[in-house]
Parts: structure tokens; C-alpha cells; sequence
């Protein structure tokens, strides 16, 4: 196995200003609620991906555990928070959730309703 050098550069990451935070955990809630309502699993897997995906795309950096933290997040608010709001993200809803290019489709009225959730979730959210 090799081993890779993987070195911290403090100026590379940023810290998200709100409605960045909030489409990327919009993002990563859309993702996995899509995932659950195709495959019937939770998969972090998925929420992992999804984040790197939109860092890439964004051409942003976020140290880990701002990642870990809003991944755990996303999985609460898929999993718990959507019902209590009564979104259901059904498999007839996952491709208008979503542009082309697998960005979120921020036309979509379920997006929305998504997204708005996401903000409160922030909102609450003890500061770091």
C-alpha cells in the first residue's frame, strides 16, 4: 500500500458563507433523499461524494470536520426533518430535482421546500 503525503495549507480553506452553506446542504439533503427513495438505503457514501462533487464544482475547500458535520447533518434533516415538514421525495420527483449536469435544479418547487428546511436547520444550528 502507498503511502500519500497529504499536506495542510491553512489558506486553502474557507469557512462558507450562508447561502453557500445552505445550497450545499440542500445539495447534499437532495442527494440522499433522491438515493433513498431509489435504492431504500441510507448511504453516506453518497453524502461523502455529493459533497466532494459540489466542493469541486464550486471550486471551494472545507476543512473535514465542517464536512462531517454538515454530511451527519444532511442525513438528519433527509431522514427526519423532510417528514416532519411533510416533503416526501418520491422516485417520479428525482429527476426534476436536478439539472443535466446533476446540479440541483433550484426551479424545483420540492428543491425549494428542501432548501428552505436547510436554512432553518442552519439557522439552529449551534455556532462552531
Amino acid at each position: 500500500m502507498q503511502k500519500r503525503n497529504i499536506e495542510m495549507n491553512p489558506s486553502t480553506t474557507t469557512t462558507l458563507e450562508p447561502e453557500s452553506q445552505t445550497n450545499l446542504l440542500c445539495f447534499l439533503v437532495a442527494t440522499v433523499a433522491a438515493s433513498y427513495s431509489l435504492t431504500s438505503e441510507w448511504r453516506v457514501d453518497h453524502v461523502v461524494e455529493s459533497c466532494r462533487i459540489w466542493l469541486a464544482r464550486n471550486r471551494v475547500t472545507l476543512p473535514w470536520l465542517e464536512r462531517v458535520a454538515l454530511g451527519q447533518l444532511a442525513l438528519q434533516i433527509a431522514r427526519r426533518d423532510l417528514r416532519a415538514a411533510g416533503i416526501t421525495v418520491r422516485q417520479s420527483n428525482v429527476q426534476s430535482m436536478f439539472t443535466n449536469e446533476m446540479g440541483i435544479n433550484t426551479a424545483s418547487t420540492l428543491v425549494q421546500r428542501i432548501s428552505a428546511v436547510c436554512e432553518a436547520a442552519l439557522r439552529e444550528r449551534p455556532a462552531a
